[in-house]
């Protein structure tokens, strides 16, 4: 069970099933936007307006939906992954990095060889 745990919690994982998710709402945005900017345009006057305002209305829609969708993957996803991750998988302490310590002390070593 830790191994599947593990897996879970990577960062990997998560991170890309968050920018698919992400990714696609955005895509429909963008294609509202681009189809209400360019809008096939009707011989008349008020057809022309109807067409644009329907346009518009599903570039608002694609917009909020976008909006209420990244809330909620982020209230529901992206806050729990964070809080479980710093709970399972708890960064190093503040300081030094370990590899960079033994270099140090593999230095002093050297030095004090050559004295």
């Amino acid at each position: 069970m830790s191994g599947f745990k593990a897996f879970i919690l990577r960062g990997n994982l998560v991170d890309l099933a968050v920018a698919v998710i992400i990714g696609a709402a955005f895509g429909t945005v963008v294609s509202t936007f681009t189809n209400w900017l360019t809008a096939q345009m009707p011989k008349g006057a008020e057809e022309v307006f109807s067409n644009k305002e329907n346009t518009f209305g599903a570039f608002l829609n694609a917009v909020i939906a976008f909006v209420i969708l990244a809330a909620v993957v982020y209230f529901a996803v992206v806050l729990p992954y964070t809080k479980a991750k710093a709970r399972f998988f708890p960064s190093e302490a503040a300081g030094k990095p370990a590899d960079i310590a033994l270099l140090e002390e593999i230095r002093d070593l050297l030095a004090a060889n050559k004295a």
